[in-house]
């Protein structure tokens, strides 16, 4: 049976809640914290976690593996699919875009990884701070 659709804001704050009551840390990340300071109802939520994606298929087992060796999911939740990914921190880069080898890592050292656009700034779902 699927969950209820929930307005989207609502189901990625449900999904970041489930996220932290399994014991992981969840936060919103780039364009949708954007849009939250700018008071721009955002399309889409990002949740960046230290949660590994063998971890997220054990919350989630329908989540799609859409970059999971850069520890990218599409979460399916509430009527709307969120994409979650793994902090990590990247190893060297061949074609510019695209780094080699990654590495899980914790929420300060993927919000260096970020570019500074507005990519490296999280917002706790929770609280909004």
């Amino acid at each position: 049976m699927n969950a209820p659709r929930l307005e989207l804001r609502a189901a990625a704050c449900e999904l970041a809640a489930l996220l932290v009551r399994a014991g992981y840390e969840a936060f919103f990340a780039g364009g949708c914290v954007r849009d939250h300071l700018l008071h721009i109802t955002p399309r889409d939520y990002d949740i960046a976690t230290n949660a590994t994606p063998e971890q997220l298929r054990v919350l989630f087992p329908k989540a799609r593996g859409v970059g999971e060796v850069f520890g990218v999911m599409l979460v399916r939740h509430a009527g709307h699919v969120i994409e979650v990914s793994t902090f990590r921190e990247d190893g060297d880069y061949q074609d510019g875009r695209r780094p080699v080898a990654v590495r899980f890592v914790d929420a300060a050292s993927d919000a260096h990884r970020r570019d500074f656009t507005i990519n490296g700034i999280f917002q706790r779902p929770d609280t909004g701070e």
